[in-house]
């Protein structure tokens, strides 16, 4: 078990642009801003979705895409460093027109509409992720 007591720096609240890559768009507000450590929130629409599954079998991610107009009912995720940059890893739950859900771990290729962003910078040393072998996942290093 790893524990690393937090305190907010500073907080950001962002419009994304329409028609941009949600992932890289967060991550790009993380970058431009110095956030290492923190944690992100967002909601909003997205004209398409890519997002994945991990299989714990297999070890590998599936990938799935929607194409086609979703709500963001909600998207969390932390922020943290992985190779020495800023690294979301943020799973989304959206929703369509008939009230079904899909989620999963957010994901290059989703598209947005409207989104709304809250990211909170946290103070003191980034963690970093490493390989854990007994998942197959890059996880936070617990040896900091």
């Amino acid at each position: 078990m790893m524990i690393k007591r937090v305190e907010v720096r500073e907080r950001f609240m962002a419009r994304l642009s329409k028609d941009s890559d949600l992932l890289e768009e967060i991550t790009d507000i993380c970058r431009k801003h110095g956030v290492t450590l923190g944690r992100v929130e967002a909601l909003g629409a997205v004209q398409k979705a890519c997002f994945s599954y991990y299989d714990q079998t297999t070890h590998e991610y599936k990938p799935v895409s929607v194409d086609k107009p979703l709500e963001i009912l909600k998207l969390t995720g932390n922020i943290t460093l992985r190779d020495n940059v800023p690294f979301v890893h943020a799973h989304v739950t959206l929703g369509d027109a008939q009230g079904r859900a899909y989620g999963g771990h957010l994901a290059p290729g989703t598209i947005i509409f409207a989104c709304e962003c809250f990211i909170e910078a946290f103070d003191g040393p980034a963690l970093t992720r490493e390989l854990d072998p007994a998942t197959d996942l890059f996880l936070w290093r617990t040896g900091e």
